[in-house]
């Protein structure tokens, strides 16, 4: 790949991320779960879940129950996309290469700040907008892109140009830190642009096979504007930023957030907690991912917005198990709703079910183990079970630094959600500790910073078992599941989510 000197200004979608993680951590070993539950053929758990199974396979269960829906699994790649566009090597020679940037975190060691730096380098094929159009319709269901207003058939053109991209191996991949964040006060918990640090780093390794890049890398305290430096982190509970611009791309832009050892971090899942997805309903999830304007979940902005004004150096960290190609959207509509953060993704090389049923909790490892004397805040939904399993489990595996967990219980507020949530995991921990939300206003007037995480006042009725509103069935909200039939559904997923 070669790198022209290109520096543009920062987008609206990659501005954010402030911290760096320590120094290189070992490769972890590729996460392996069971393959996904089949629902028995002779099993009638009612027709919502019947025209699940038959609409979209029998191993929908799994997917959705994990948060993950299931028009955001195995998208083509490399050869496959050449072959979907009917394009060959030839083809994409001339076609310039771009780069997805994540915003980052840098970590304070005894060697200086330390940024993970990730994303990935592909290149964007010439497809007829006809061509585009046959691929977008393969995945929405029930409807044609035809029949969409035209706002729609734009959003979903480009979330299926975004899907059909060639990603590029063995690529050296070379980023300039500059000090030019355009930082706005309480616009992300009292962040401020670093006053040195402006270098350029050539990455230690070329990209892997499927074009990711995820690594991190040592920052010199250079000279910035001014005479100015950058502050170490054990002087400073001001967290940091710096942009990073990509050699010989326009796209490949983002910010790093230098993240001192000590404070608050909140992780936040962003489907059905931060934006309107309804992954529960695979019709109205599709339309809300790849055509309809993402749209914030109630008044959840305003929470975010209160809590980045009010609780100091407040580091925001965003984590989202969708693949890397579609998460674009997903940035872009962050930093125009939320305050700015870091920002975790699904990369290729975990593509498959069984490692993205894992991607969540290999994450989260890497973040807690990255800053070890943080305490965080971790946000989600009933709808997730790697979230429903990891959360809790993160609260015995890290003594001392989960501050709160909170959980929308969306059975409670929509009336479409009929998987189930297994709740047992938080048996046993401090009710203080965290808390099964209904509403956006739930989580107003809440003492985080002093670890006070409950609101009384919204009744919990956690039975610490599998509980939910059932397939068709009419249990009350949070109820335990009793029947057998739909029992023994539940089993078969609890053991694959325990594998």
């Amino acid at each position: 790949m070669s790198f022209a000197r290109t520096l543009v200004p920062l987008s609206v979608w990659a501005a954010v991320a402030l911290a760096a993680p320590a120094p290189e951590p070992e490769a972890l070993p590729h996460p392996m779960v069971t393959a996904a539950p089949v629902v028995p053929r002779d099993f009638e758990p009612g027709t919502y879940v019947k025209s699940l199974v038959s609409g979209l396979g029998s191993d929908v269960s799994s997917y959705v129950a994990s948060g993950i829906p299931q028009y955001f699994q195995d998208f083509p790649t490399g050869d496959k996309v050449k072959k979907s566009l009917g394009i060959d090597d030839k083809d994409l020679e001339a076609t310039p290469t771009q780069v997805l940037n994540v915003p980052a975190y840098a970590n304070w060691t005894d060697e200086g700040w330390n940024v993970r730096v990730h994303g990935n380098v592909y290149k964007l094929p010439n497809a007829t907008q006809e061509k585009i159009d046959d691929l977008a319709n393969v995945f929405l269901i029930g409807t044609d892109i035809e029949d969409l207003p035209p706002n729609q058939q734009d959003q979903a053109r480009n979330v299926t140009r975004s899907i059909y991209v060639v990603q590029q191996p063995h690529q050296n991949v070379t980023v300039h830190f500059e000090n030019d964040v355009s930082v706005e006060p309480d616009a992300s918990g009292g962040v401020i642009n670093a006053k040195g640090g402006a270098q350029v780093i050539k990455l230690p390794y070329e990209t892997t096979v499927e074009g990711d890049f995820d690594t991190f890398v040592k920052l010199k305290n250079t000279t910035g504007p001014n005479g100015g430096h950058m502050m170490a982190g054990n002087e400073t509970k001001s967290i940091q930023s710096l942009n990073m611009y990509v050699n010989g791309t326009m796209s490949g832009n983002a910010t790093a957030y230098l993240v001192p050892p000590t404070g608050f971090t909140i992780i936040s899942d962003i489907d059905d907690i931060l934006r309107v997805t309804k992954i529960y309903q695979p019709k109205e999830g599709l339309l809300n991912s790849f055509a309809r304007p993402f749209t914030p979940w109630m008044n959840m902005p305003e929470i975010y917005a209160n809590w980045s004004a009010s609780i100091p150096d407040f580091h925001f960290h965003y984590l989202t198990t969708t693949p890397e190609q579609v998460t674009r959207n997903y940035m872009e509509f962050i930093y125009k709703t939320y305050p700015l953060g870091s920002f975790d993704t699904r990369p290729l090389n975990f593509s498959d079910v069984s490692a993205t049923l894992q991607i969540r909790r290999f994450l989260l490892d890497k973040i807690f183990q990255t800053f070890p004397q943080r305490k965080f805040i971790l946000m989600g939904d009933t709808t997730n079970s790697d979230v429903m399993k990891a959360y809790p489990a993160l609260v015995k595996d890290y003594p001392g630094q989960v501050q709160c967990i909170f959980l929308r219980n969306t059975t409670a507020t929509d009336d479409g959600d009929l998987f189930p949530y297994d709740t047992s995991g938080f048996e046993g921990i401090d009710q203080k500790q965290y808390m099964f939300f209904n509403i956006v206003d739930d989580l107003k007037n809440l003492d985080i910073v002093g670890g006070n995480c409950y609101n009384p006042n919204v009744k919990q009725n956690v039975t610490f078992g599998f509980q939910g509103r059932g397939f068709g069935n009419a249990a009350p909200k949070q109820s335990s599941v009793t029947s057998s039939a739909f029992g023994l559904f539940v089993l078969a997923l609890a053991l694959n989510m325990l594998m």
